[in-house]
């Protein structure tokens, strides 16, 4: 008996059947670049080992011009198909299945070389297209073909031909990108030709015991989307030409609307993909913000696809499905959806990983080894940091001891897990009481920890945290003047009109606390969905609602203010500031940069501009908001180094930056696997 009787059912394909419902979504790693297959078939052949049903790579390109950027990985020659055959061959030994995702760019491809139906650039790559003629489209589809070929000799299962999020396909689709008047533009039945004939050449060349996924866009959320009367007929249509599966995508890349970022609410799109469940007959796999067995259950027993796709939690933990099956769901380390290590990695050309889970990734490099030698490890504060090398430490078989002043774990993650939009977090820190508990972690809460309280350990580690830095405002010891810290602890609850002192991302979470009243829209996806401009594309053509977002007015007048002239949150995440910034802006905060702080009083903080200190101005406010940084908490380390016993600092004791929990777990990791 399973508590995920949806999740876990087979799935009979005809030809071949899928061990169970979960499709690991593809992801671009960065892995297949660096030419190391070893490493490459490691990550994959993991997850095969935790049950996943089947396995998306990322994507390979068909040919130059349109590989995703220059040296992406591609799938052109003899070479490509015996390094693939070095992935394919470790993940039947472990018992998976896998599919190669084929992915053309197009507009989006980050080169001069490439191509598209129309002219028109994308903006978010500073290279026009060049327009294909009859014969360069002909080329585009032979290529892809060929790719799909090379696939099945190099032992993958299937492939998955990429149809949305704005790619080459999808590019055809639309008339927002496609302007042609010959037999590829025009009329949808003209527009759609090149998707059709691409599936239909490509089972024609691989034959029929192959699988062939076509990523279908559900909801462009770009201006001139398809409708979804269109939607469905390409679908139709894409059965027809010999589809296996048809798999959900969701949005553009260019679009401005968040779909997989923390703040999204979990299965936010699946209502999308249940519209076209019983319009074709083969299955249907709906994606996005779904990352737990029970929300997948759920979908799943709701009827909203036959199969769910879950990308990211598979880099958090490897185990997802095996640990569902096993009746240990409160074990799986929990995707939060942060994208820090994942797709902000990607697209600042590094290789992905994981936030919660350094490992992903980095199978090969990053072992956690049984220790030959068994020691007494003390671990001081029980944050990101300490949390990650207490673990790790354990898992290895040390004996630890972990240390915090605080009545429960979890350091500044706390205080984030009350940020709207971040309830995600509350989900990692129960992760984590669940594996100091199971891991028999001895733990001592409520403890202000002293050197002498640490002789007797083999090794210390120090992952005390952070303090708030002191700006040095004149008149800031007033009533009115409050630490983020009591703020995002509810320990105060300021005014109507209130001034935060620092933009960076605690400022940036403390002015979201402030403007939310009730319900996070997070956890209301009607009314999130308003917010954010969202409409039934089967009303709306793209999924748009023609009024635009509608948040919500927001709770209190907040001014988010910054010394540095510059754009607010410039420094926040690659692929998640620009939400971080359109969600404040939606909600009428100020911001107001290049300032002197001069004083604050009882009307409010007195700031001037520039290094003239020039145009004194009062932002009036009945609370001001301390969120001018952290300085590293080593006053233990400070009192250990005088005894002269060693040590380690980790985390924000290490180097205050933010609520850095990517680097804190990265470190913590690291230093316990080689304890």
């Amino acid at each position: 008996m399973t508590d995920y009787p949806h999740m876990l059912a087979p799935l009979d394909l005809g030809f071949t059947t899928l061990k169970n419902r979960v499709l690991m979504g593809s992801m671009h790693t960065g892995l297949e670049e660096t030419k190391d297959w070893n490493r490459v078939a490691e990550f994959y052949a993991e997850r095969a080992r935790g049950e996943v049903g089947l396995m998306v790579t990322g994507g390979i390109g068909p040919n130059l011009e349109g590989s995703v950027l220059p040296g992406a990985a591609m799938m052109v020659s003899q070479d490509d198909i015996d390094n693939h055959s070095i992935v394919t061959s470790r993940v039947h030994d472990a018992g998976g299945k896998i599919a190669m995702q084929i992915l053309h760019a197009g507009r989006y491809a980050y080169g001069p070389k490439c191509v598209a139906p129309s002219p028109v650039k994308s903006p978010i790559s500073p290279f026009p297209p060049a327009e294909l003629d009859e014969d360069g489209i002909e080329k585009q589809i032979s290529d892809i073909v060929a790719t799909a070929v090379r696939a099945r000799q190099a032992g993958y299962d299937g492939v998955e031909i990429m149809g949305s999020e704005g790619y080459f396909l999808n590019q055809f689709l639309v008339t927002h990108t496609n302007k042609r008047t010959d037999r590829w533009g025009g009329s949808y039945e003209n527009r759609m030709r090149l998707p059709i004939e691409v599936v239909r050449r490509a089972r024609e060349a691989v034959g029929t015991d192959f699988i062939i996924i076509y990523r279908l866009s559900m909801i462009d959320l770009v201006p001139n989307g398809s409708t979804f009367d269109e939607v469905v007929q390409l679908a139709k249509e894409i059965e027809k030409a010999g589809a296996t599966i048809i798999n959900t995508g969701i949005g553009w890349h260019e679009a401005r609307i968040p779909t997989i970022a923390t703040s999204v609410p979990r299965a936010a799109f699946a209502w999308v993909t249940k519209k076209l469940m019983g319009q074709v007959s083969i299955p249907v796999i709906t994606s996005n913000r779904i990352n737990t067995p029970e929300v997948a259950e759920e979908v799943l027993r709701t009827g909203c696809a036959d199969m769910v796709s879950m990308a990211r939690p598979m880099l958090a933990d490897a185990h997802f499905v095996r640990k569902a099956m096993a009746g240990k769901a409160a074990q799986i380390a929990p995707c939060i959806a942060c994208n820090q290590a994942c797709l902000d990695h990607t697209f600042g050309g590094k290789i992905s990983s994981c936030l919660v889970n350094p490992r992903a990734c980095h199978e090969t490099e990053l072992t956690v080894a049984p220790t030959k030698t068994v020691k007494s490890i003390a671990v001081v504060g029980a944050g990101p940091a300490g949390l990650s090398a207490a673990m790790t430490a354990r898992e290895r078989g040390h004996t630890v001891t972990l240390f915090d002043r605080a009545d429960e774990i979890g350091g500044q993650l706390n205080m984030a897990k009350q940020v709207p939009g971040k309830e995600e977090f509350r989900g990692l820190v129960e992760w984590y009481r669940t594996m100091v508990t199971q891991m028999q972690i001895e733990l001592r809460l409520n403890t202000e920890v002293t050197a002498d309280m640490l002789t007797g350990f083999d090794d210390v580690i120090i992952a005390t945290g952070v303090l708030p830095r002191d700006p040095a405002i004149p008149g800031q010891d007033a009533a009115n003047v409050h630490s983020y810290i009591d703020v995002l602890k509810r320990k105060v609850a300021p005014g109507q009109r209130v001034a935060v002192v620092g933009a960076g991302g605690i400022g940036f979470d403390v002015s979201e606390f402030l403007v939310h009243a009730g319900d996070s829209p997070t956890e209301n996806l009607p009314e999130w969905l308003v917010e954010w401009g969202v409409a039934d594309p089967a009303t709306h053509r793209g999924g748009l609602a023609p009024e635009g977002p509608k948040p919500e007015g927001p709770a209190r007048a907040v001014t988010l203010l910054q010394r540095k002239a510059e754009k607010h949150g410039k420094r926040l995440g690659k692929t998640t500031g620009w939400i971080h910034r359109a969600a404040l802006k939606m909600k009428d905060v100020a911001f107001v940069g290049g300032v002197n702080y001069e004083r604050i009083d009882a009307d409010g903080l007195h700031v001037s501009f520039g290094d003239a200190r020039e145009n004194p101005t009062l932002i009036a406010a009945d609370d001001i908001i301390l969120c001018a940084g952290q300085v590293p908490d080593r006053t233990l380390a400070d009192a250990l180094a005088e005894k002269g016993i060693a040590h380690h600092i980790i985390g924000g004791a290490d180097v205050a930056a933010e609520l850095d929990a990517k680097r804190a777990i990265d470190q913590g990791t690291r230093l316990a696997a080689t304890l």
